[in-house]
């Protein structure tokens, strides 16, 4: 059975992941089994390239076929911010609700229905140096007026769902049909079982 490295520490993320890969047959192993590499600076101005270098680098670290995804919130009203600084936004250890804060204070004169927005999420492959798959995922919605739920983690309280009715922290199980990083990694899942794909021969 292949083994794939999750070049992350976000236990959300590695729980969302290891369930979306579940039918790619795979082992998975994420970042809290290499605790010695440390993080390399994400200096890319776009998702892609984020989940390149991510990838490339942990892959060459722990010397095994890498996973590396780069998501964040791109709100139109804002000129795409926070996007790839969405981890970052404000400051690198600012709460979610002081960014919630921080966004409903930018849109305070923003019409309802303009404050669209999507979440991103792509991801990179790399195996033995070379970048051997890659895809994105995205979802639509729009802000919400005012955070809502518990579930999910991030930005879902502030993310709503039109389709849904709901913000992506109040969709329980129906948030991995919908949202970006549900769509990034079952593509990556159907790759990985193709003939073409890691599994060939």
């Amino acid at each position: 059975m292949q083994t794939l490295l999750l070049a992350t520490t976000n236990a959300n993320k590695i729980r969302e992941i290891r369930q979306l890969l579940g039918p790619a047959g795979v082992t998975l192993v994420d970042l809290g089994a290499f605790p010695a590499i440390a993080e390399p600076e994400e200096t890319g101005d776009t998702f892609e390239a984020n989940a390149r270098l991510k990838a490339e680098y942990y892959a060459a670290h722990a010397g095994m076929l890498t996973v590396a995804e780069d998501s964040g919130l791109e709100i139109d009203a804002l000129g795409g911010e926070p996007g790839v600084r969405s981890a970052r936004f404000l400051r690198p250890d600012a709460t979610y609700p002081e960014r919630f804060a921080e966004i409903a204070r930018r849109l305070t004169h923003v019409p309802r229905d303009q404050r669209t927005a999507r979440f991103v999420c792509a991801i990179a492959v790399v195996d033995a140096g070379q970048v051997v798959f890659e895809t994105r995922g995205t979802v639509e919605g729009l802000i919400a007026d005012r955070p809502a739920g518990t579930g999910g983690f991030g930005y879902d309280p502030i993310f709503f769902h039109p389709p849904l009715g709901l913000t992506l922290a109040e969709a329980g199980d129906e948030k991995a049909a919908v949202s970006h990083r549900g769509e990034a990694f079952r593509r990556l899942a159907a790759w990985l079982t193709q003939p073409s794909g890691l599994n060939a021969g």
